[in-house]
């Protein structure tokens, strides 16, 4: 998997919060999908991850970090590489949420929605 590109980590990126994420008793596989997953098992596996991320206690912050980052890879914060795809869509590049809390505020309903009954499938 590539490595993100340090021009597009924010600035103020405080790192902390990975230390208390639910994620970090998971596998990590969990969250990165294999090269050339699709349909199902792709579902399946990111409803999966999102579950883990239903129950985390520094969700927002992880999903602030992704959306100011554009972090194009994995599952972050409840929000699959396709909900950050909408979401990096849907924002204004000339004002692109970069300052912490500011990504979490321009994408607080698709971060919701994110982990919803529906997106996990159990709706």
């Amino acid at each position: 998997m590539p490595q993100q590109p340090l021009a597009q980590v924010p600035a103020d990126v405080r790192w902390n919060w990975q230390d208390f994420g639910a994620c970090r008793d998971s596998d990590q596989a969990l969250f990165f999908h294999p090269q050339n997953e699709r349909g199902s098992a792709r579902v399946k596996r990111d409803r999966a991850a999102k579950r883990v991320c239903a129950n985390c206690m520094v969700r927002l912050e992880c999903a602030d970090y992704a959306v100011r980052a554009r972090e194009p890879y994995g599952v972050w914060g409840g929000l699959s590489e396709e909900d950050r795809e909408q979401i990096y869509a849907r924002l204004d590049v000339r004002t692109y949420p970069r300052r912490q809390g500011e990504g979490a505020r321009a994408a607080a309903r698709e971060i919701a929605d994110a982990v919803s009954a529906q997106a996990l499938g159990i709706a």
